[in-house]
């Protein structure tokens, strides 16, 4: 069974950059398209990224893009999220998860991903 553990979470300034760690073990995770989340207390999981299996297609959540960056490397059966320009509004409990189809469009919906990680905080404070 596939498990996730996300990393690289913490306390950051507003404006800073932080990178974001989802490992995985127990399958290779080349076979999966992988999405980041997000939820802050009191508001509904959102999806903020995702990748496809082989990483030919990307998708952003309008509230990151261009401010993160998703990428993966079977190799190391990892996919990172690099966030910068980050603000309070993106404190919250990152979880990264794991579905083996790109459900494209609906790829930001919670319900379409058999595997979790446990989250990691981010926090962004001056």
């Amino acid at each position: 069974q596939l498990q996730l553990v996300e990393s690289g979470g913490g306390l950051v300034q507003p404006g800073g950059s932080l990178t974001l760690s989802c490992a995985a073990s127990g399958y290779p995770l080349i076979y999966y398209t992988v999405g980041w989340f997000r939820q802050a207390p009191g508001k509904e999981r959102e999806g903020v990224s995702c990748i496809s299996s082989g990483g030919t297609t990307t998708n952003y959540a309008d509230s990151v893009k261009g401010r993160f960056t998703i990428s993966r490397d079977d190799s190391k059966n990892t996919v990172t999220l690099h966030m910068s320009s980050l603000t309070p509004g993106d404190t919250a409990v990152y979880y990264c998860a794991a579905v083996p189809v790109h459900y494209g469009s609906t790829w930001s919906v919670p319900a379409v991903y058999d595997y979790w990680g446990q989250g990691t905080q981010v926090t962004v404070a001056s």
